[in-house]
């Protein structure tokens, strides 16, 4: 029965150490702003965002030209209010077409024409629709579409009310081809097959996909890459990849596609190698087998023999390129910074020109607010100040690495910002999610920050990349493939104390917690140890035979089990929690959406339960008509506060922190 409580804490999937960029200082650090995308035209003149203004803005659609000295301009839709989305010119670079909710939030089609400020709505759309694409002509529009959902896409929102013939009916997302005269739309993938990701071809004629069978939360585990005629028909398939894709790209000339391949784990988080494979069909080539980072977004820029990509790299980002013919992939620019830059995709991906010689994108750190830069791969100039004046926090990170069994690990360490620096303070461990992530840098926006109130009260935070993290290669990626909570919770282990040695941590006050896989690893740690005093766990994973049929993405599963549950049970059973609830010790504070199809609420019930058998202090929270990522900012303050006065309650000393 869920509960009208409601808790605090993530585990928080991007963040990093020290930039280069310098941020001025005057204002609270939690007044920073944020930007969702940019776009650039394709001659590099012209630069659209959504976001702030100027320092005194509210979040809205601004183009601005890069090729003269002028104020942005402020465009809307009639109801957009700064929740444009999805932003593509027209290849002439003369018209800018985005998404913005109308009436009930039903989406609309919009052009904007900068030349004269006018907006234009196209169409009226019933259903969810993302990530539009002009074709190359300038003639048709394409994006995702689907028609009358029963929920929001994606795996995060709240799963819909299951009832009836189950496994019977899903929503399927499919592309759509708009023409923007007319308004008149047209549907050119076929009923039963769910696309996640698209492009047109360099003629127009042809799309490519990332696509798989419904449902669309678990089928993105298994697409393939579809070739379609942009008219409709038939497409076909250039056969199964083995692991999961994103990013398909077209080559110039329209022979081969590029894509990134690998062990992921979440939809919207990808990561792994650049693959190529011929547009006919074939065996698709690794170009980047022995690269040390974990290539997440590709284009192609330049000429044929050119592919550009962003990727993690030892928690921070960088930028490179491969040859597709040679491979050999060249690291051009790295920094401990998080970067993003489109629309539906959480981390890296640029805006580019069309030859690839001018780039935008949203940078920022622990010690930078986020802003926008242009400009060539690795000498952008800053384009917004909307965050300049806004204060630095006191406190400090630092990069760590550290040897765990064969591989060497690498952590975020934040110092505390008020205390003593000679005298002790509580930790608390930080997991992110997939696992196939990484904290990466990002500003502590502050609200319902709980690293940024950790750190305020008092805690060092300790956030580390163990094995199955992105950002070291796709062999450090898939260290943990059957072996899943054995050696990650080695290297989380060995972190704390390295963490130790570095700072004064008080190792007999260290707390755990997470979200997703962060929940599962806080599970996970505290039935495998007692050196963590407290847990907070969020969204966690207790049962891998219960988890098999509740959850809605158990494909995922497969990557990392090599089975099903029931094929191979005792490989389940080894990594699941509740194998080994009798051993756990550690207070615990349970925190879950009521609607998560990723890691169901009953999970943390049956984990809750075992805790109550041991006569263990714990707590459940379950919050209304959430799904596994919470967004009413009630419930977020809630959490937030919520964890803090767990962690205070067993990690305080004589009633202080430090």
């Amino acid at each position: 029965m869920p509960s009208t409580l409601r808790p605090t804490l993530v585990a928080v999937m991007l963040i990093a150490t020290r930039t280069p960029i310098t941020a001025q200082r005057s204002v609270p650090q939690g007044s920073a702003r944020n930007f969702s995308e940019v776009a650039l035209s394709r001659d590099g003149s012209r630069l659209a965002w959504v976001g702030p203004r100027d320092a005194n803005d509210r979040p809205g659609l601004t183009i601005t030209r890069l090729d003269r000295a002028t104020p942005g301009r402020r465009l809307a839709a009639p109801e957009g209010r700064g929740t444009e989305s999805d932003l593509a010119w027209s290849p002439d670079g003369t018209q800018l077409a985005f998404l913005a909710p109308m009436r009930a939030g039903r989406p609309a089609l919009f052009i904007a024409t900068p030349a004269t400020g006018a907006i234009r709505r196209v169409a009226e759309l019933h259903g969810n629709a993302a990530a539009t694409r002009w074709s190359p002509d300038g003639q048709r529009i394409a994006l995702l579409y689907t028609a009358n959902p029963s929920r929001p896409t994606g795996p995060l929102a709240p799963q819909a009310r299951d009832t009836g013939v189950i496994g019977r009916q899903f929503d399927i997302q499919r592309i759509a081809v708009l023409n923007p005269q007319t308004g008149a739309l047209t549907m050119v993938s076929p009923s039963d097959l769910y696309v996640h990701e698209f492009e047109w071809s360099p003629d127009g004629s042809r799309i490519v996909a990332a696509a798989g069978p419904g449902p669309g939360d678990s089928g993105w585990y298994v697409d393939e890459v579809w070739i379609m005629n942009a008219d409709g028909g038939q497409p076909h398939s250039l056969g199964k990849p083995g692991m999961q894709i994103a990013s398909p790209r077209w080559s110039p000339d329209g022979r081969r596609i590029a894509y990134v391949g690998g062990l992921m784990s979440d939809e919207g988080v990808p990561g792994g190698d650049v693959y190529v494979i011929d547009a006919a069909g074939g065996t698709a080539r690794n170009l980047t087998p022995d690269v040390q980072v974990s290539p997440n977004w590709l284009a192609w820029k330049g000429s044929p023999n050119r592919i550009l990509f962003t990727a993690w790299a030892d928690g921070g980002s960088a930028i490179g390129s491969v040859d597709p013919a040679q491979g050999g992939a060249t690291v051009s620019w790295r920094a401990g910074e998080s970067i993003r830059a489109v629309a539906g995709v959480a981390v890296g991906g640029l805006a580019l020109s069309g030859n690839g010689a001018v780039s935008a994108l949203i940078r920022q750190s622990f010690d930078a607010p986020p802003e926008i830069w242009a400009g060539p791969v690795g000498e952008w100039k800053q384009v917004t100040r909307v965050n300049a004046g806004v204060v630095h926090p006191a406190g400090r990170s630092e990069s760590l690495h550290w040897a765990s069994d064969k591989f060497t690990v690498q952590g975020w360490l934040l110092h505390p910002i008020v205390g003593s620096a000679s005298q002790q303070h509580p930790m608390v461990v930080i997991v992110h999610g997939g696992p196939a992530a990484a904290h990466q840098a990002r500003w502590l926006m502050g609200g319902n920050s709980t690293e940024r109130a950790l750190l305020d009260r008092g805690y060092f935070v300790f956030l580390p990349n163990p094995r199955g993290s992105q950002g070291s290669g796709e062999a450090f990626t898939r260290a943990n493939v059957k072996d899943f909570g054995y050696g990650d919770l080695r290297d989380i282990l060995s972190g704390v104390d390295e963490a130790a040695r570095r700072a004064p941590v008080d190792t007999a006050r260290v707390g755990i917690t997470g979200w997703s896989y962060g929940g599962y690893m806080s599970m996970w740690a505290v039935t495998q140890t007692n050196r963590f005093k407290v847990a907070v766990i969020g969204a966690g994973l207790a049962n891998w035979l219960s988890y098999w049929a509740q959850n809605g993405i158990n494909e995922w599963l497969l990557g990392y089990f090599g089975a099903t549950v029931y094929d191979d049970p005792a490989l389940y059973a080894r990594s699941a929690p509740i194998t080994f609830i009798k051993q756990a010790r550690t207070p615990a504070l349970l925190l879950v959406g009521e609607k998560d199809v990723e890691t169901p609420a009953p999970q943390s019930y049956e984990f809750w339960k075992g805790l109550q058998n041991n006569g263990v202090e714990t707590s459940l929270v379950v919050y209304a008509d959430e799904g596994h990522g919470l967004q009413n900012p009630v419930h977020l303050k809630d959490r937030r506060e919520r964890s803090l006065a767990w962690f205070d309650r067993y990690l305080k000393k004589n009633g202080a922190v430090p």
